[in-house]
């Protein structure tokens, strides 16, 4: 299932997400110019490589740039076109509302606090591992959480293939994104103890979407607590 667009109108102009995804566009575009060798120094240099955090070493200390830094600048990197593509397009998609509901400011740092969930998640499955992790994908799944919490029933127009049938239909976007981490996870399992998980971090997707789904779910509970308080408070003494 390929999500294309929601009917889920905006108040603001979204500035962040269309910054995130010109930023993303330009550092990709500026990979493609490099050399093959260059391009991959390039990844080792801003990727995120676990057993550098793990450990503490610098496994290209010929390239000065600061170990901490790679959690970071590693999402804004991409190994291809098909990469950039399809988290753009997801950014592209949802970004805007949870954007919408947080402003611009707390949007951003959700954004990254959410890239470094998914990081977190994906050092602790491959602490050893030393293939870099690229890709907005982490930061983009806490979005998709948020998402899911706050408008469960947005529909969202899909495109569905399945082998020489293809399909556009409205779906409900509780389901494609349940749907999207219910895939994640299962790939996940299914590639634990592989270094790299066949070059999809896929435990980083798991980490940055529970993160959002959390934060989101735990804050509408609590506000969902203090307004019923406030309510009986209301209903003893009026």
């Amino acid at each position: 299932m390929i999500p294309l667009k929601d009917d889920n109108p905006t108040v603001h102009v979204p500035i962040v997400t269309y910054a995130l995804i010109t930023v993303n566009c330009l550092v990709h575009i500026y990979q493609m110019i490099l050399s093959p060798y260059a391009a991959q120094m390039f990844v080792f240099q801003y990727g995120l490589i676990p057993v550098e955090i793990t450990r503490f070493t610098d496994l290209t200390p010929e390239i000065p740039f600061p170990i901490w830094l790679s959690p970071f600048s590693s999402m804004f990197l991409h190994g291809d076109l098909w990469h950039l593509g399809g988290n753009m397009l997801y950014l592209w998609i949802f970004g805007n509302n949870v954007e919408d509901h947080l402003g611009h400011a707390k949007f951003l740092i959700f954004y990254l606090a959410s890239g470094l969930a998914a990081v977190t998640l994906f050092i602790l499955f491959d602490p050893s591992g030393r293939v870099p992790m690229v890709g907005a994908s982490g930061a983009i799944a806490g979005i998709l959480g948020a998402y899911m919490v706050l408008y469960p029933r947005a529909r969202v127009f899909t495109l569905i293939w399945i082998i020489f049938i293809i399909r556009l239909v409205w779906l409900p976007a509780v389901f494609i994104l349940g749907y999207w981490f219910v895939i994640q996870l299962v790939m996940g399992m299914s590639a634990m103890g592989q270094h790299g998980g066949e070059g999809v971090a896929w435990f980083a997707h798991v980490g940055g979407f529970a993160f959002g789904w959390l934060l989101f779910r735990g804050q509408r509970r609590h506000r969902s607590a203090i307004s019923g308080g406030q309510n009986s408070y209301y209903s003893q003494w009026h």
